[in-house]
């Protein structure tokens, strides 16, 4: 039998085969590994068994009353240390409390946008990032009570480590788990609630994957789904681990991955290229990373793993709201042919391609040919389909809003915190429109196409196009701005172009506004390029037309 002709208890017992919750598998792998390895900071070198993590986590979870936080209760972090990250996310959860990090790149009004949507009952803020948060405490409409950390046992969340006795609460599948921000598109970001049942499913593919003889490569932010839960919550959900740093290099890259012998990580758009731009050597296929995730799959994959050794290369598609509901595995290699065997540690090549097909997910060979954009076939617990403007399934072949439902309770995200009229919107006709253009080919395999909003991709972040007019227009010399998205310089992402029309009365300054900009914006929001224009085009509804922007940037560069 078909996962497509599976129950819904029948789905539920596969979804939750080994545990239901990350908590649940935490719990497990304490109880019955102890001393293995679970988390190792790069940085500094400390590195956590399961027992010390474990109890590290409960003491957390037990010491979190003291500062009013209970069940339900959402609790924000600021921080570029993985690690406290790691600990306090796992903490609030066996709390029955909700993740909901911020952007350590976010300050002024960004950051009070978000601080103020979420509504934290507590915020941990790194020290150095405390000045922040006093700069936007006279805007701020919530007072959390604030936190400061100065690293994972000293200051404040020190006095957290503390021996307390773990509360007795139950986290169950439903339950909300995180708060993650979209980069919003035509509308200030929304903040994604969660449950514990959308990280089963977000990180279910991954660690199919894995074994506990793994090791977890991860240098995404955590406040990211990327990095909070495909890499660290399927690393330990699996009982292998992980291998945290504060940041990618492309220097260190691979001596990274040669000392903690890791086995699989993520690499992002602009990462491959970096990786790549390295001069040859004959020891680029000395390393143990025979796995390894590419979103969007470049169209030198297969030139990457042949040089770097990796044996396999799993794609697809990934959102905060849907979670992984499509994924194809491209076998880079033939046993030996990648990763050496004398390196290799992890499930065969027999046994990956095996659990794909069991499952009914897409294998391909990567010297085949594969479509640019191609995301893969659904997992089992999902319908996905390619729908039309009025919501009807487009023949294969034609492109339209890619659109997705769940098979089971609470697998896709629970709403946008505190904005119904938006999940509404999202939810219509009973399908989740994800907001990308992609299609289905003959083959039942989904593509992707465009994005159909201002959604913009620079360094791996998704940024909105409107947060970036909202902070321009705050320079006195600009009555209007309008972005764009061309062309980045490396790899599958993109830059930013912005058209401004000046304000009466003033001149236009490159300077004073890129002045700005450094002021107001994280750096992968700024501008590549800030262009006057005497009037941005509107429809007569006074919509932007940005299809004319990118046709007059196109003609410039042509020119």
């Amino acid at each position: 039998m078909t996962a497509a002709h599976l129950s819904g208890a029948e789905l539920e017992q596969l979804l939750e085969f080994d545990f239901a919750t990350a908590v649940d598998a935490l719990d497990h792998h304490v109880a019955h590994a102890p001393d293995r390895r679970a988390v190792v900071y790069g940085e500094t070198g400390e590195t956590l068994t399961y027992a010390e993590f474990g109890t590290l986590t409960d003491h957390v979870a037990g010491n979190l009353g003291r500062l009013g936080v209970g069940p339900g209760d959402r609790v924000s972090l600021l921080t570029t240390n993985p690690l406290v990250a790691t600990v306090l996310m796992y903490g609030l959860w066996k709390a029955g409390a909700v993740y909901a990090p911020v952007n350590f790149q976010y300050g002024g009004d960004l950051l009070a946008y978000q601080l103020d949507d979420t509504r934290p009952a507590v915020l941990f803020v790194d020290r150095a990032l405390r000045e922040r948060i006093d700069q936007i405490d006279a805007q701020l409409e919530c007072s959390p009570r604030v936190v400061v950390l100065d690293g994972l046992r000293d200051g404040e969340l020190g006095d957290l480590l503390r021996p307390a006795e773990r509360p007795s609460v139950r986290v169950q599948f439903d339950d909300p788990a995180n708060v993650i921000y979209t980069s919003g598109t035509t509308g200030p970001s929304k903040g994604v609630v969660q449950s514990h049942r959308w990280i089963n499913g977000y990180c279910w593919v991954g660690r199919k994957m894995l074994t506990p003889d793994d090791v977890v490569y991860n240098d995404l932010p955590m406040y990211h789904v990327g990095g909070a839960h495909f890499n660290v919550v399927r690393a330990l959900w699996s009982g292998a681990s992980v291998s945290l740093w504060d940041r990618f290099s492309p220097s260190e890259f691979w001596r990274r991955v040669r000392d903690g012998g890791c086995t699989t990580a993520v690499l992002l758009d602009v990462m491959t290229p970096w990786l790549l731009n390295a001069e040859p050597s004959d020891d680029d296929r000395r390393n143990p990373l025979n796995k390894v995730h590419m979103q969007p799959l470049p169209a030198n994959h297969h030139e990457f793993a042949l040089r770097f050794g990796i044996d396999f290369v799993t794609s697809g598609f990934g959102q905060s709201e849907s979670g992984n509901p499509l994924v194809t595995l491209t076998r880079q290699t033939d046993p030996g042919e990648g990763t050496p065997d004398d390196l290799y540690r992890g499930l065969s090549h027999a046994r990956l391609h095996e659990i794909f097909e069991e499952h009914g997910l897409l294998v391909r060979r990567g010297a085949d040919p594969m479509p640019k954009g191609i995301m893969g076939t659904p997992t089992p617990f999902l319908e996905v389909a390619i729908l039309d403007d009025r919501d009807r399934i487009c023949p294969d072949g034609v492109v339209g809003q890619l659109a997705l439902r769940p098979r089971v309770p609470s697998l896709v995200h629970d709403e946008y915190l505190a904005k119904p009229e938006a999940t509404v919107k999202a939810w219509r006709n009973l399908w989740f429109h994800t907001g990308d253009a992609a299609l289905r080919d003959e083959d039942g395999v989904f593509v992707y196409i465009d994005r159909l909003g201002d959604r913009i991709r620079v360094r791996g972040e998704n940024i909105s196009g409107f947060h970036i007019e909202e902070l321009l227009v705050k320079h006195p010399s600009i009555a209007l701005a309008a972005v764009i998205a061309v062309p980045g310089a490396d790899g599958d992402e993109d830059d930013v172009v912005a058209f401004v029309e000046v304000a009466d009365g003033h001149d236009f300054d490159r300077t004073a506004i890129d002045q700005h900009c450094l002021d107001t914006m994280p750096k992968f929001m700024r501008p590549r390029d800030v262009i006057p224009v005497d009037r941005i085009p509107r429809t007569p509804t006074n919509k932007i037309e940005k299809y004319k922007l990118r046709k007059q940037w196109t003609e410039g560069q042509a020119s």
